[in-house]
């Protein structure tokens, strides 16, 4: 292992020497002027490098910016990012080459169609990438570096989800091979931006000590959330925050910090009654004709071209057995209806009907800034249906409370992005929260179905595929139950806590109530008994949970990463670092705690 680090350095550094010797000549008589530069330029393009995985790619891809003596850190996140998206415009003309007919082979019909949505996506948020990076200058561009780490993470996601879903290897591969060099150019990326902090010290760029106290908005710090003070606490973390977890570690001060109003810090303002104060519907849907709609997809439909604001829909009491899309191009929908088990969405697709897990969702949001409160999201497919979502979310700061997510296998999906679950019951049987997004529950039951025969119950799969990608899936303050139907026999069947989807796959367990049906050792392997090395590399931790499924002494040995982590660690998986909730949740009416010991 060591002499693979040794020769990809070495390869990084003549690579780095071509690139730069193609435009600095250093004349016969030693021009020490040039030869500095030369220096300084092979500096840079090493910084930015050496925390990638594909070195020579990454070279490569800052070629245009170690050509220009005066480069700034903006021309090479510019270079490496632009490279990137012209790689990933490639990778998508050539998957528009792949023809499946779909009346012989629907299923992968639909899963080509979803990988070429998917990649314009990809294209699409990295042309905004470069556009931020471009307008950023160079003294601020830290403090976007946690939106463009989400961001580019995204994009990476979207590019494995793709490949993932496709079936059979002549198409499989054909789109793999197209998406190589995209591929590797957004590991890189991701590893790039993560690493921002160290980049930013070989610019000489001094960083603003608000960024490093945390007297400065969560987006606006540097990643490096694991250094710690003398007193163990991350340095930007809130004095009132270090107070809290003072408490809290020594079995006191259990109660959430409050606002002036008596909400939790954080919060934004509570919802109005429906039909009273300020929130007006744009759309209200109702089935016995006493709304504008007597559908959800109409509602949707109506949504105006460049509406600006919330696109409020309002969803009496009702069943409505429907299969609901949010466009990418109608961000900030609000939907809310009557409350759970009263407004309730339904349909049953499933991959059994031949559609890809994406397009199974009863209800599915492919855009940003989504709010839900008081619906009850329902796939009805059943434990046979296998993998049958109820509800899915791939855009960025959605937000849902108060709601009601039901099914068995893959029920809830946080595709891509931030999200955050408050007060919701979410229910299932195989992998039923998973996604490749950064999702937040807090406050939640978690219900444990029953399962086919012969299979085993996991809560969450985590599908984090990159290291330095800050994704994953916490679970804070939930109580996890058997259903009522499961309870007298419900140790008739295997329970655990998570399995890992992929090889970084993070699950957090926190300040949970978990149920007696849980094993004892927590964790189950991706494949049965035939271990993937991914337990050796998923991220599984737990701290303060409580009740007899809780004992972490027995936790499977396989996985070697797990770890009961100490409240200042946990605090890397709180609301306002883990989501930078503080930015932006508070708009959504949703109710949070920020941090730890929070109700």
């Amino acid at each position: 292992m060591v002499g693979k680090i040794v020769v990809s350095l070495v390869s990084l550094i003549l690579l780095v020497g071509v690139i730069v010797g193609v435009v600095v000549v250093v004349n016969k008589n030693g021009d020490n002027k040039h030869d500095e530069s030369t220096k300084v330029q092979m500096k840079k393009v090493h910084e930015f490098c050496q925390a990638t995985e594909f070195k020579d790619q990454c070279a490569k891809s800052l070629e245009s910016a170690a050509k220009n003596e005066s480069a700034t850190i903006q021309d090479y996140l510019t270079a490496a990012f632009r490279t990137t998206l012209d790689e990933l415009k490639k990778g998508l003309d050539e998957t528009g080459k792949t023809k499946v007919d779909k009346d012989a082979d629907p299923y992968n019909h639909m899963a080509v169609d979803d990988c070429k949505l998917m990649l314009q996506w990809g294209v699409e948020k990295l042309e905004e990438s470069v556009k931020l990076i471009g307008e950023t200058d160079e003294e601020s561009i830290h403090e976007y570096s946690v939106d463009l780490l989400n961001w580019i993470g995204g994009v990476y996601s979207f590019q494995t989800i793709c490949i993932d879903a496709i079936e059979k290897p002549e198409y499989k591969s054909a789109i793999e091979k197209g998406l190589v060099n995209a591929t590797q150019l957004t590991n890189n990326a991701i590893s790039m931006v993560a690493k921002m902090s160290d980049v930013l010290k070989s610019f000489n760029i001094q960083i603003p000590q608000g960024l490093l106290d945390g007297n400065s908005s969560p987006h606006r710090r540097l990643l490096d959330v694991n250094k710690v003070d003398g007193g163990g606490y991350p340095t930007w973390f809130p004095a009132a925050d270090r107070k809290l977890l003072e408490k809290s570690s020594k079995g006191k001060g259990k109660g959430k910090g409050k606002g002036k109003d008596g909400a939790p810090l954080g919060a934004g303002p509570a919802l109005p009654p429906v039909g009273s104060g300020p929130l007006t519907p744009d759309a209200v849907v109702a089935k016995d004709g006493s709304g504008k709609f007597k559908s959800v997809v109409d509602a949707i439909k109506a949504y105006p071209a460049n509406h600006q604001g919330r696109y409020i829909i309002y969803i009496k009491a009702g069943t409505y057995v429907e299969q609901v899309l949010i466009e990418k191009n109608q961000p900030n929908v609000f939907m809310y209806g009557d409350g759970a088990g009263k407004t309730i969405i339904s349909c049953d697709k499933n991959v059994m009907n031949k559609v890809t897990t994406m397009n199974s969702a009863t209800v599915g949001v492919n855009s940003e800034g989504f709010i839900a409160k008081g619906i009850t999201f329902r796939n009805t497919a059943g434990p046979e249906g296998q993998q049958a979502v109820a509800l899915r979310i791939s855009g960025d700061r959605g937000a849902v409370f108060d709601c009601s997510i039901e099914g068995n296998q893959d029920t809830l999906y946080y595709q891509t992005y931030r999200q955050f679950y408050r007060n919701c019951v979410i229910s299932g049987t195989v992998d039923f929260i998973f996604g490749c997004g950064t999702a937040l529950i807090q406050n939640s039951e978690i219900i444990l179905r029953r399962p086919r025969q012969q299979s085993k119950n996991t809560i969450t799969a985590d599908g984090k595929d990159q290291a330095d990608k800050n994704t994953g899936v916490v679970l804070q303050n939930c109580k996890i139950v058997p259903e009522q139907s499961l309870f007298e026999d419900r140790f008739k069947y295997e329970h655990y806590l998570m399995r890992p989807w992929k090889a970084y796959s993070t699950n957090v367990y926190m300040e949970s109530e978990i149920g007696d049906l849980i094993r004892p050792e927590g964790y189950l392997l991706w494949a049965s008994d035939k271990p993937n090395l991914f337990e050796q590399t998923c991220e599984v931790y737990e701290y303060a949970n409580r009740g007899p499924g809780a004992n972490t002494n027995g936790r499977s040995k396989l996985f070697k990463k797990f770890k009961v982590l100490s409240p200042q660690e946990a605090t890397k998986y709180t609301a306002a670092t883990f989501l930078q909730a503080n930015e932006w949740l508070p708009g959504t009416s949703a109710p949070f705690y920020p941090g730890l010991g929070g109700k």
